[in-house]
């Protein structure tokens, strides 16, 4: 490599470096990540910090993304808007007197103590009533749903949410025990999907899905020992895959109840996948075999 070439990469990365700098300031400077100096208070405060007892009909929602995808929707009922300066612009509302609701301008340091220091809030919470209870009734004109068996963890739940959301699907259903309910975390991970999406609780998995086989839906669970690859087991023009928690699977009375059981076929060394990333991959199958019937 030639002096001139050497000094061009040297200049290129000095470059990069500098524009990289600049775009993390930025985003400190939104409140996207932590300073230096918020960074070290944090990691100080987090092993403090107790969250607050919500009321039932209280639910929390942070973040800008999830935040304007709440305002958005009619269905939700907004007790409150704490905002700081700089994301009250970026959540774009107009004047907020026209709101309806109270708006409170707010430092990060305000949200970091309601919601934790770990809480990457983004400047912005949000106050709500829960979204309004959905019936199973309600899917009879909807191709594809999904169906979780006891996925207890909300940041898995919301990226399901998301990746049903991109498939278009009508629902995501689980069950009212281990199970997450709609909470901040859950609806941060959605990244506005909770807003888009039923997210139906039952009370008893087997009695819904035999509810779901009366609406006309073909019920698919996804199992590592499934006889045959998801591909070849789907049919009809209704699906609802159902998938069990990480490491217990399915559990047995689920695995009686669903029409069919179906392995995704993985040629490489790892043969298990995160649920969220499996239900992405199920719903894109599902959704090349509906195209067909």
């Amino acid at each position: 490599m030639s002096k001139d070439d050497t000094g061009d990469r040297q200049a290129k990365d000095t470059h990069y470096a500098t524009l990289r700098r600049a775009h993390r300031d930025a985003r400190r400077e939104r409140g996207e990540i932590p300073t230096p100096v918020q960074d070290k208070r944090k990691k100080s405060a987090s092993s403090d910090w107790k969250p607050q007892q919500l009321a039932p009909d209280q639910v929390l929602l942070y973040g800008i993304h999830t935040v304007r995808a709440a305002l958005d929707n009619p269905e939700r009922r907004i007790t409150k808007l704490s905002v700081t300066q700089n994301a009250l612009v970026r959540l774009e509302t107009g004047p907020i007197e026209a709101l309806g609701f109270p708006v409170e301008i707010v430092t990060p340091q305000d949200l970091d103590k309601i919601l934790g220091p770990d809480a990457i809030h983004q400047g912005a919470m949000l106050e709500t009533a829960p979204l309004p209870v959905r019936r199973l009734s309600a899917l009879k004109d909807s191709p594809l749903i999904l169906v979780l068996d006891q996925v207890t963890d909300p940041h898995n739940v919301g990226a399901i949410m998301r990746s049903a959301v991109a498939f278009d699907a009508g629902a995501v259903i689980t069950t009212q025990r281990h199970s997450p309910t709609e909470s901040g975390v859950m609806a941060k991970s959605a990244s506005g999907a909770l807003e888009l999406i039923p997210y139906i609780q039952i009370t008893n998995l087997a009695d819904a899905l035999e509810e779901l086989h009366r609406l006309g839906f073909v019920s698919i669970g996804l199992d590592s020992e499934g006889p045959a690859p998801l591909e070849q087991s789907l049919s009809g023009e209704r699906l609802a895959l159902v998938l069990g928690a990480e490491g217990k699977g399915l559990r047995q009375k689920t695995r009686q109840t669903v029409q069919a059981l179906a392995r995704l076929d993985m040629p490489g060394a790892i043969k298990s996948l995160n649920v969220s990333n499996a239900a992405a991959i199920a719903m894109y199958a599902a959704r090349a075999h509906l195209a067909k019937a």
